[in-house]
Parts: structure tokens; sequence; C-alpha cells
């Protein structure tokens, strides 16, 4: 008889559980899938080309973001950190996949910028838990220690929220209060649901009955003010990504949302 429940963080693990083991795309557990989808950097992936978020580039161009240090989460191979790097950020950026993580730090050295990448569980590594100090059994050998932490002028995620089971975005939320500067902002990519969107769009009960995530969540404007509303920071855009062509120097689909808001001073 097992009686290990006394903490959040407890009852998130033990949600964690409900889902099968294909789901989990967020914890050390999906390691081995993300390995695997960014094995050949050859596949027709939208996202595997080196060109930031149109909306990102946006940002920085309008004066809405401006330099300091950010936090690239679910980096992938690097783009949106190695841009922000060369518009002067000093980044850390953090991926579950070690395959990713060394593409992303080829494109830095051939960039000529500095970008400080992690692999592991941004959760664990925040807080420097055992993945991140390299003793636990996911630990990754050689893998940097954990995050510095905040404060971060701006904490960014392109494609990382969506991958997560409902109930973590409760940590998700404590990651942003616990890490985003006062002043600093806090930036969205995620599936769009409705009319030419992308993800699932099953109620979040429902997932927990079939334990899938079906690939990522769906989110509509109004969730996505409700989940952060949560946070009382200030929403400065929030709008669909634009399509941007082969040619474009910029990456954008406009089956997802994006999303910027300010943590007050």
């Amino acid at each position: 008889m097992e009686r290990d429940v006394r903490s959040v963080e407890d009852v998130l693990r033990l949600l964690d559980g409900m889902f099968e083991a294909g789901a989990d795309r967020w914890s050390g557990q999906g390691r081995g899938w993300w390995d695997g989808f960014y094995a050949d950097r050859e596949r027709e992936v939208p996202f595997f080309a080196a060109r930031p978020d149109e909306n990102l580039a946006g940002y920085l161009d309008r004066g809405l973001a401006a330099p300091g240090r950010a936090l690239d989460l679910g980096c992938g191979p690097g783009r949106n950190a190695v841009f922000l790097a060369g518009r002067g950020f000093d980044v850390e950026a953090v991926d579950l996949s070690a395959t990713a993580v060394a593409w992303g730090e080829e494109r830095a050295r051939e960039a000529g910028v500095a970008v400080r990448f992690h692999c592991g569980d941004a959760f664990d590594l925040v807080r420097g838990g055992r993945d991140a100090a390299g003793g636990g059994p996911d630990a990754v050998r050689g893998a940097p220690g954990p995050l510095r932490g905040g404060p971060y002028a701006l904490v960014y995620d392109s494609g990382c929220f969506h991958h997560l089971p409902p109930h973590r975005r409760v940590s998700y939320l404590a990651l942003l209060r616990a890490h985003v500067a006062p002043g600093g902002h806090f930036g969205l990519a995620c599936f769009a649901a409705g009319a030419g969107g992308m993800g699932s769009e099953l109620s979040d009960a429902a997932l927990y009955g079939d334990g899938r995530l079906h690939g990522g969540l769906a989110y509509t404007p109004e969730s996505l003010r409700w989940i952060f509303g949560e946070l009382g920071w200030e929403e400065i855009e929030l709008r669909r990504m634009r399509d941007e062509g082969a040619q474009s120097a910029y990456f954008g689909k406009a089956f997802m949302w994006t999303a910027l808001f300010r943590r007050p001073p």
C-alpha cells in the first residue's frame, strides 16, 4: 500500500501517470521520441528551417521587447535562440532532445553567437532538479548544469506549451511567476483551435479519459486569456501567426496563435 502524495508536485506527478507512455512529450520520458523526430534533418518540417518566428522578430523590431536575459523553452534546433542572441540577448535555451540541442549548438557556432543550451526538463532545470544536477535516472551525460534562473527579460515558447497535459499548466504558470522579471515579457506560439487551426480540441476532462494528447492541444484566444489571466499580466498582443512563404526570412504558419504578455514593473 502506497501513500505518496503530500504536495502539489506529488499530485502533478500522479496525474502525469494517467497518460500512456507514448503521450509523454513533456518530461524526460519523452526524450527518445523527440530525438527520433529531430534525427533526420532533411525532413520537410517547417520549423526545421533556421528562421525565427515572424511574431518574435516583430516584437523586437517594434521595440516591444528590449535585449536582456532570455529563456527559450522547447528551443528545438535553436532557431529562435540563435536569432535572439544575434539581436543582443543573453540567451539560455532548453529542450528535452539531445539531438535538437546538438543541432542548435552547431547553428550558434555557425552564426558566431553565444547561446547556453541545456538538455532536459525545463521544470527540473529551472529549480536545479535531480535530472539537471546529473544524478537522476534521466540525466544526460555531459549536459550543462541547471539553468541560471530568472529574472529573465524575455521567456519565449514556440511549440512547447501545447504539448503539456492540462495539469502541467500549473507548473508552467509557476515557472513564469518565478522567472520573468518585473517589467519583462512572456511570448508564446501555440496551436490554434478553429478553422485552419491544428491540434486536439477535446476538453481537458476528455484527455484524461483516453490518456492521450493527440500530438498537441489546440487553444482559443479566450482559453489563452483565461489561463494566462491567472498571472494578472498585461496582454500586449494576441493574434494568429502570419503565413510566411518558403523564401521568407521568418517562420510563420496560420495554424498557430501568437501572444505577448508583459509583467508589471
